[in-house]
């Protein structure tokens, strides 16, 4: 059919509502609305679901979503499994309620029991409550850091991961096989209660799992001592973060924490951010007017589920905030962590450190620096919770600490997905641990800085909507795959990996081998002097990205070679424009 023939269907139809058809009738005769809403169906990848609310199968909607999980219901069904339940939660934005019970009642009508959180919960509770219950999947309605117009849909499977081969590709062919969304079942909410199909969790979860986080505190004393010496502000962003943050601070024993007002209560308009990222400076603003108003040493904000954190911290010499990169806070993090196992228990043996391809090469300089063994997954957290399931099938390897650049990390293994709850109550704690040092956490990445190399690493990217976009992002990786460039700006590019082909050639001697990871469409050049470029589009929003990390020997010269490099980028960028 065609999009115009699908468009007519779903007016015709008895079976969608009426609301879905006066929301249709408004945009009748605007024919390239109506081809972005039906040209095609929202594609449920391996990160399950994300796009605009909205009428139309290219929209999240009521039917979308119970289409999907009629998909995930009938491939758990042929697990033959006894652990027919699912863990579901929800973020702050609109429809995320209406979501999580349409996506509950569609398991409950295939005879799943659904655990349904009674209010917002963030991503990595979810991903800790998927394994505490004992359920075979979890479904999180959230888009994360997405604009407000934006809700999304994540698949968990049984080990707390977002799904991975080969649950990842059988769930989306079970979605594809469903045509006819008058198919999909669902069921009367009270019935599904009375018939043990529908739990609502809360406060029992919460208690676990915030237990678990307390577990990872390495040195509650020094809390205790110069907590009253630290000024904390926190943002939620209007997401999910305020309560279980505040929770855990305040329980580990941290007092000085100031929340901005503006910005404390769940909305999923985000009225005072356009764009509620941690990773954007915009998303700052009332924090750090409030982090002068009360003089912080550190400002912390969350995005919306709560599974990334952003960071600034205060250089006591110049008395300016500084930011920290996903990069920077994933290795302060990670230095603290690594260092505290070292100096309590010592470093074990099988210690792995994990991190993406598109992080910094400065983790690959701590690992040697402890002696751990540094293990590079694709980029996905997903694939760093797979390491931690490989720790325990096998019985080989202690996990230690994983992070990627995109500001998120994981201290500990309650959650398999990152947490940045954890990596706000961590970070927190560094602190404290560094003032009786008597030296600031922007005092410790300038002594990270000192031993292993002023690494400095940035992305730019590209956005392209609609169906042209999509075209031109696989035109930009075909032409790149079919012309591997021998220079990047003044960098000669000594190897290429080619990860959807799985091949790395050295560019010298020609020779070929694997990567060794999944099949991904991602292109990662090794560039002499510790410099590194890669090019992927992106899981979640309709960008393709091009990382890049230079090496310095000072932050002034980190700098200008990034910013170097970085437009040599930006010129390649346009020559395939």
């Amino acid at each position: 059919m065609s999009y115009m023939e699908i468009y007519k269907e779903w007016l015709a139809n008895p079976y969608f509502d009426e609301a879905t058809k006066e929301e249709l009738k408004a945009i009748e005769g605007n024919e390239k609305e109506i081809e972005d809403r039906f040209y095609t169906e929202l594609e449920f990848g391996t990160a399950g679901l994300r796009g605009v609310i909205g009428a139309g199968v290219n929209r999240m909607n009521i039917y979308t979503v119970r289409k999907a999980t009629q998909g995930l219901a009938n491939y758990i069904l042929k697990q033959n499994t006894d652990k027919k339940c699912v863990a579901i939660a929800f973020d702050s934005r609109r429809m995320s309620p209406e979501f999580a019970d349409e996506a509950a009642l569609c398991l409950a009508a295939n005879g799943i029991k659904a655990y349904r959180f009674e209010s917002l919960r963030p991503t990595p509770e979810l991903s800790f409550a998927v394994r505490e219950l004992n359920c075979i999947a979890g479904i999180n309605i959230t888009a994360s850091h997405n604009p407000p117009e934006y809700n999304g849909y994540k698949v968990y499977w049984e080990d707390g991961a977002q799904i991975t081969p080969p649950h990842d590709s059988g769930i989306m062919d079970e979605v594809k096989a469903v045509t006819d969304y008058a198919t999909v079942k669902t069921m009367d909410k009270e019935a599904a209660k009375q018939a043990g199909l529908y739990e609502v969790i809360g406060a029992e979860v919460d208690d676990k799992y915030i237990a678990q986080l307390k577990k990872q505190v390495k040195n509650p004393e020094l809390i205790k001592e110069y907590q009253k010496d630290l000024t904390i502000v926190y943002t939620p962003l209007h997401g999910t973060g305020n309560i279980p943050a505040r929770r855990v601070l305040k329980e580990i024993g941290f007092e000085n924490v100031y929340v901005v007002p503006e910005q404390e209560l769940p909305d999923g308009e985000f009225p005072t951010v356009s764009y509620p990222n941690p990773e954007a400076a915009e998303a700052f603003e009332l924090a750090l007017k409030l982090a002068k108003e009360k003089d912080a040493d550190l400002v912390l904000a969350t995005d919306p589920d709560a599974d990334r954190l952003g960071v600034y911290v205060k250089d006591t010499k110049s008395g300016e905030y500084i930011t920290l990169t996903g990069n920077m806070s994933g290795c302060l993090i990670g230095e603290y962590e690594l260092s505290q196992i070292k100096e309590k228990s010592g470093i074990p043996e099988d210690g792995i450190f994990v991190k993406t391809i598109v992080s910094t090469n400065m983790a690959d300089a701590i690992a040697k620096y402890y002696n751990v063994q540094l293990i590079e997954c694709l980029t996905g957290f997903k694939y760093i919770g797979q390491q931690i399931l490989k720790t325990e099938q096998t019985g080989k390897g202690t996990y230690l600490f994983g992070f990627e650049e995109s500001y998120g990390c994981l201290v500990g293994t309650h959650a398999r997905d990152k947490d940045a709850i954890v990596a706000t109550m961590a970070l927190c704690e560094a602190a404290a641990y560094y003032k009786s040092k008597n030296m600031t956490l922007w005092d410790a990445m300038i002594e990270m800085y000192d031993r292993y190399g002023y690494y400095k690493d940035d992305v730019k990217s590209i956005t392209m909507k609609g169906i042209e976009g999509l075209q031109k992002i696989k035109e930009i990786l075909e032409n790149l795959r079919a012309n591997t460039p021998k220079m990047v700006g003044d960098y000669q590019v000594l190897s290429a990996r080619d990860y959807k082909a799985d091949t790395i050639k050295d560019m010298a001697t020609g020779e070929v081998k694997p990567t060794g990871l999944p099949s991904s469409n991602v292109l990662y050049y090794d560039l002499n002097d510790d410099a590194w470029l890669c090019v992927r589009p992106s899981g979640t929003e309709p960008k393709v990205k091009f990382y890049y990390g230079v090496k310095g020997t000072s932050l002034e010269d980190a700098d200008k070679k990034s910013a170097e490099l970085g437009e040599k980028v930006l010129e390649m960028i346009n020559s395939m424009m």
